[in-house]
């Protein structure tokens, strides 16, 4: 037994989405699913000046994913924009799941630990996707209602990075808990993995999960 988890308590999973549960970024993707490929590739030609900002450390990732969704969803359907997402996280999203994610992610559910999904992508697809892999809960980034429409902008923060590790402690505030394990791919996923148990990074070389040190 870990220090600071409770016996008898139940154990938690944390679980990254792009990378971890998927093979690649999900983001980019639905934004085409939404707009279609001639609106999507004319969109990227004009967003493509913040993407390479981004790419090169000049601009923080959570101003440069405001300003892409912004140019891609503003003045979207709430109505028709959630029932994009919902097929999209039914038709598409299994087309790009990682088979060991997925593996590690059934284990913990055998095994009756809370499977909680953490991830910058947004909620007007994950919350769908999580829903129906019996996920308990899900922790992400969320789009802003305008009225009727959602017009691009994030409520809060993009969950990332820090982000991820704060909303979880946020999560566990009050709960009682055993053990803690989260799994993550990327740099950005480095403080939720440090604030667990046990976590665990995927090794692209190797193509497992090992132990994050």
């Amino acid at each position: 037994m870990m220090p600071g988890a409770t016996q008898g308590a139940p154990s938690v999973a944390f679980f990254d989405f792009d990378g971890t549960l998927t093979k690649s970024d999900t983001l980019m993707p639905f934004l085409k699913y939404v707009v279609g490929s001639p609106t999507y590739y004319t969109k990227l030609a004009l967003v493509s000046p913040v993407l390479a900002a981004y790419l090169a450390k000049i601009l923080r990732n959570d101003i440069a994913k405001q300003l892409v969704l912004r140019h891609y969803l503003a003045n979207q359907d709430i109505g028709v924009l959630q029932e994009k997402g919902d097929r999209f996280s039914h038709d598409i999203v299994p087309t790009m799941l990682r088979p060991e994610g997925m593996e590690r992610l059934r284990r913990h559910q055998k095994l009756g630990h809370i499977c909680v999904l953490v991830s910058a992508s947004l909620d007007v697809y994950l919350n769908s996707w999580a829903h129906n892999e019996n996920f308990e809960d899900v922790i992400c980034t969320q789009l802003q209602l305008d009225s009727s429409k959602r017009n691009g902008k994030i409520i809060d923060k993009n969950c990332f990075g820090k982000e991820k590790s704060a909303r979880i402690e946020l999560w566990k505030k009050g709960k009682i808990l055993g053990e803690t394990f989260a799994y993550g791919d990327t740099l950005g996923d480095v403080p939720m993995l440090s604030s667990v148990d046990h976590g665990y990074i995927w090794n692209r070389k190797q193509g497992k999960f090992v132990p994050f040190t």
